[in-house]
């Protein structure tokens, strides 16, 4: 991150750049520039700062450094907006959702470009976030959590609802930006909140264009969003008048949102780290699977909380499929995500590109053994970006750090197992609970060891497997409350009971 100071003559002042062509989407959206979004307007700060391109380390815009005054400005018309758009009927709030995503598909290539400038990935795996994030906005337009008549008798009649809560704080992460931004959106607005998108300070420019694009279609203060560096979540933590946190993010920041949250007894979701683990059984046709396990260990530079992060191999197929592991993702070329033939783009940024070195920097020392890869990166990445070789370690110690520590990088540790009972207990002997999964052709016995597995999402011959209409959260230390799906929506709300006495 770089930081600066430039004047942009009044603090805080305000464009109506957002504005012009709200409901008439007769502004085209341009995106050089960037602004917070603030009750339909684009609004400056007097202090900027800018990210870097993590291909290249040049340098992105610049966007600005909300402050207190800033966050008191979005909470109140966020407040303000509750008002009437909690009384806009279901049917016309999703419509607007609808009529959102079909904008944001109509500007899909400028976001894909954004988005591979500003996180590295791939640009194919930027259409495909882009593509996940319409669609879910659609699909949630349509759902609902129906009122329910608990009891009705001739004197009474007793019904359990859920209201909106009011004001939302999503806390967004650098590395599927556009996504989680709109899946915190999405059940947000059609359960009739409002909500304040604060991206992470690593990403922030789409998340700025999706606010600015929905300032074109939803009323002012429904959907707003404000940069800054990493005094802004705490702000947002904080504020009284936000009623709910939603945030995705590593397990110790996710704490200190926790901790933050108490003395004003928000609501919150959080959605935290993984170390995911999935079971190679005995039975699996090697060939057929290897393209799917490497994909979903290296998606992103593995950098999704829900990769496979643990890859323990039946002992009796180990040598075979180790080989073809290394094999497959050799095909994999690593590069800036403008080459087509990309798969694997950079480490999104500075931080963990040195916390993924350091993990590197250990393969040596602790006598780690590489099948494939180790080197360890350029010392000097200023001017060739944040790249590593995906390198798989062969059958390490079970309390090794690459075993017992998320990476958050393309380094894979493969381990073997023998006896079904000791997998399950390595697979669970984890502080994290987020995803685990389990391949077999046998679907009994691959059923039977699922059910076993301790995380919110558990799959048999997948995994990383997400739908909009399906609840996702982590056990442990992997998150509290779900996302998605009913439940989720319900997270969004404040139950109700109404006791309806039929005769005074």
């Amino acid at each position: 991150m770089s930081p600066s100071a430039t004047s942009n003559g009044d603090s805080n002042g305000a464009t109506n750049g957002a504005t012009n062509g709200v409901n008439g989407h007769s502004k085209k959206l341009e995106f050089e520039t960037f602004h917070n979004i603030i009750n339909n307007q684009c609004t400056d700060t007097t202090k900027t700062r800018h990210n870097i391109n993590p291909a290249t380390t040049e340098p992105n815009p610049e966007v600005p450094v909300s402050t207190q005054e800033d966050v008191d400005k979005a909470v109140a018309a966020a407040r303000a907006a509750f008002k009437s758009w909690s009384n806009v009927s279901h049917e016309e709030r999703g419509q607007k959702m609808v009529e959102y995503a079909d904008a944001i598909d109509s500007y899909k290539d400028e976001f894909a470009k954004l988005l591979t400038s500003e996180q590295g990935k791939p640009l194919a795996q930027s259409y495909q976030e882009i593509g996940m994030a319409t669609s879910w906005l659609r699909a949630f337009s349509t759902m609902n959590v129906p009122e329910e008549t608990v009891e009705e008798t001739e004197d009474r009649k007793i019904i359990h609802r859920n209201v909106p809560l009011g004001v939302v704080g999503g806390i967004i992460p650098w590395n599927y930006p556009i996504l989680l931004a709109t899946g915190k959106m999405a059940p947000a607005l059609i359960t009739a909140n409002t909500i304040i998108i604060k991206p992470s300070p690593y990403t922030p420019y789409c998340n700025l264009k999706l606010a600015e694009l929905a300032a074109q279609i939803f009323p002012p203060g429904v959907i707003q969003a404000l940069s800054g560096e990493e005094n802004l979540g705490p702000m947002f933590t904080a504020h009284p008048d936000i009623d709910k946190i939603a945030f995705t993010g590593s397990s110790a920041t996710g704490k200190k949102v926790m901790a933050a949250c108490a003395p004003t007894l928000k609501r919150l979701t959080l959605e935290l780290g993984g170390n995911d683990p999935a079971i190679i059984c005995d039975d699996v046709d090697i060939e057929a699977i290897i393209p799917k396990i490497t994909i979903l260990s290296f998606l992103c530079c593995a950098q999704i909380c829900m990769m496979i992060k643990r890859l323990y191999v039946h002992e009796s197929i180990y040598d075979r499929f180790i080989a073809a592991l290394v094999a497959q993702t050799k095909t994999l070329k690593v590069g800036p995500g403008t080459d087509p033939d990309a798969f694997i783009g950079p480490v999104q940024n500075s931080m963990q590109y040195e916390k993924v070195k350091d993990m590197y920097a250990q393969i040596g020392p602790r006598g780690w053994k590489p099948a494939l890869g180790g080197e360890m990166p350029d010392p000097d990445p200023k001017g060739k970006g944040y790249f590593f070789q995906p390198t798989l370690i062969d059958n390490p110690p079970e309390d090794s750090r690459i075993v017992t520590e998320e990476p958050f990088g393309p380094i894979l540790p493969v381990l073997k197992w023998k006896d079904e009972e000791d997998v399950l207990a390595k697979a669970n002997h984890s502080k994290m609970g987020l995803g685990a999964s389990v391949w077999s052709n046998d679907l009994e016995r691959a059923t039977r060891m699922a059910k076993r597995l301790e995380a919110g999402s558990v799959w048999v011959n997948s995994h990383f497997d997400v739908a909009p209409g399906v609840p996702f959260g982590g056990h442990k230390e992997s998150g509290v409350g779900m996302e998605w799906g009913v439940l989720g929506l319900k997270a969004y709300c404040n139950p109700q009971t109404l006791w309806l006495k039929k005769t005074v």
